[in-house]
């Protein structure tokens, strides 16, 4: 999957950053997007091959743009990211079709391994 296009979308500068330089470096290009709503304009007009998304966002939470995305491009992988991750939330993410559910800070070999 190297060379694949991803979004890394979080409201937290530092997490945007650090994702960024490590897939980066490992050959993906990489887009950014602060909340849900630049996302979901974001993937309705260019594609990606793998969405990171942050579960807890302003405007609109991740879990929100994950069940309009599968509604809408039903094959894209969606991996979402959280720092206040729950068993009840990791459930929900897959129910809606998330592809996996990593806490923040993320594990690095795990991430590209996804």
């Amino acid at each position: 999957m190297a060379n694949a296009s991803i979004l890394i979308v979080d409201d937290e500068d530092s997490i945007r950053r650090t994702l960024r330089e490590i897939l980066e470096y490992e050959k993906y290009k990489v887009d950014e997007a602060v909340d849900g709503d630049e996302a979901l304009a974001k993937i309705r007009s260019n594609e990606y091959d793998l969405v990171l998304l942050d579960v807890k966002m302003p405007k609109r939470d991740g879990l929100e743009v994950l069940a309009t995305v599968a509604e809408e491009i039903s094959e894209l992988p969606i991996v979402m990211i959280s720092g206040h991750g729950t068993i009840e939330t990791a459930v929900e993410a897959t129910k809606l079709g998330a592809f996996d559910f990593v806490e923040k800070p993320p594990d690095l070999n795990r991430l590209l391994l996804t």
